[in-house]
């Protein structure tokens, strides 16, 4: 459905940030980007989304294609319109808003009002809790519901494709397993695609379908995901598991890694 084709981003005319990235979201499929922070996964999903100019970012070379019709030349809303949303890191709901007045905006493209309201009815049957909780405010409510309130304004522009930017960011884990089963249901019910980056790579690779792996930029292995839970450098390099099954941190991990291959 949604294809990334040797895609270069550079932000200020020299920083070179993408280099070369290819990668296919399939559709009705949980796809993961995993990599740890500045690999470029954010901007991987800025791109996609038609967000990059805001911050002076362009892309250079390559192209994004939904469903064979290109769509890296499109402004955001067109973007929108075409069936991308994101959900951004952080949430970002509007604090002042009600919830169901949250779910009006993410409806913006749509002009029937009948369907819009259909579209509120629809997704309150995945979030029940924004139901009950409809007239308030969304800045009264805790992490978790915004994060539902967030990814439910992303449906009401009926999507093709939503793109996740670190969903479990700073919430609970078993609020984190109750967003993800919700993920799940809408690609099992719905036929929903998604595009997630998440950095708890075990989290994302327990609920996804295929994964890709970055680093500095460019991607350096797919896979499918349950592949790359069994695959010994993702273990111990995204993970945190190393051959006896401790722990240990990233940082160390990627040491080790280094030290391999001055040896080598």
């Amino acid at each position: 459905m949604l294809t990334l084709n040797n895609i270069e981003v550079v932000y200020d005319g020299v920083i070179l940030v993408l280099k070369g990235i290819s990668l296919t979201v399939a559709r009705g499929r949980i796809t993961t980007l995993l990599g740890a922070n500045g690999a470029g996964k954010t901007t991987t999903l800025k791109a996609i989304s038609g967000l990059l100019h805001a911050e002076r970012g362009q892309v250079t070379k390559g192209s994004i294609e939904l469903d064979g019709a290109r769509i890296d030349r499109l402004p955001p809303h067109g973007i929108v319109g075409r069936g991308i949303t994101q959900v951004f890191e952080g949430r970002r709901v509007f604090a002042n808003l009600t919830i169901e007045e949250n779910l009006i905006v993410g409806a913006h493209i749509e002009r029937s009002m009948q369907r819009v309201r259909h579209g509120i009815d629809l997704v309150f049957e995945y979030f029940p809790i924004l139901r009950e909780r409809r007239a308030q405010r969304a800045g009264y409510l805790s992490g978790g519901e915004q994060q539902m309130l967030a990814i439910a304004r992303a449906l009401m522009a009926t999507p093709k494709v939503i793109l996740l930017d670190e969903p479990s960011l700073g919430l609970a884990p078993l609020i984190v397993e109750n967003i993800f089963s919700i993920i799940v249901r809408l690609k099992e019910e719905r036929g929903q695609t998604v595009l997630l980056v998440e950095q708890n790579a075990a989290l994302a690779l327990q609920f996804s379908d295929h994964g890709y792996v970055m680093e500095n930029g460019r991607i350096v292995l797919d896979a499918p995901a349950a592949e790359l839970r069994e695959n010994p450098e993702i273990r111990e390099f995204y993970l945190g598991l190393n051959e006896v099954g401790g722990r240990r941190s990233y940082r160390d991990a990627r040491q080790h890694r280094r030290r391999r291959r001055v040896v080598a």
